[in-house]
């Protein structure tokens, strides 16, 4: 078997696992003119970016913690933390301060019971292996399968959302930077 069917075959392994409710429940708490900010460190970082930029071709008002032009948090904002393995440091005490601003906290994580998903209004648990799991099985390298899977899995809700709100490819595209 080749490689990338192994890791194409661990990733639909995941994904099965993932709460096809909490996904719902997540669609339906994300709604047009509340502001998301998104949070998460190295590729989990990456994730929660690609989803910030997909809500914004589809007319939310999205920013990512830390961008420059992020602004201030405020009470009824929704905060989407991405930790695999929901105890990285500066993600939980992010977390922990907007919750504390009357945010409502989404955390995205492989465990429901980490401090992140403790914190957490609505956890969307995505199983895959995170470096620090040695009892999930996978044949790739720390993170990779967790990352994978949770860039699937926002880009599975952000299709949700598209189709809740009637919104078409070529609508989105109006969202898209066009520089041909």
């Amino acid at each position: 078997m080749r490689t990338i069917d192994q890791i194409l075959d661990e990733i639909k392994d995941v994904i099965e696992k993932v709460d096809e409710e909490q996904v719902k429940k997540i669609m339906n708490v994300l709604k047009k003119g509340t502001r998301i900010f998104v949070d998460g460190e190295g590729r989990s970082g990456f994730q929660a970016k690609g989803f910030a930029m997909r809500l914004m071709h589809i007319g939310y008002n999205s920013y990512v913690m830390g961008e420059t032009i992020t602004p201030a948090l405020k009470k009824g904002d929704i905060f989407l933390s991405i930790s695999g393995s929901g105890k990285t440091k500066n993600i939980l005490s992010n977390a922990k301060a907007a919750k504390d601003l009357g945010l409502t906290i989404i955390g995205v994580t492989s465990k429901k019971d980490s401090p992140l998903g403790e914190v957490s209004d609505l956890v969307l648990e995505v199983p895959g292996k995170t470096k620090n799991d040695n009892g999930v099985a996978s044949i790739q390298l720390l993170s990779s399968l967790f990352d994978q899977s949770v860039h699937i899995v926002l880009d599975d809700l952000c299709l949700l959302i598209s189709k809740k709100d009637n919104l078409s490819d070529s609508e989105a595209s109006k969202n898209h930077i066009n520089v041909e």
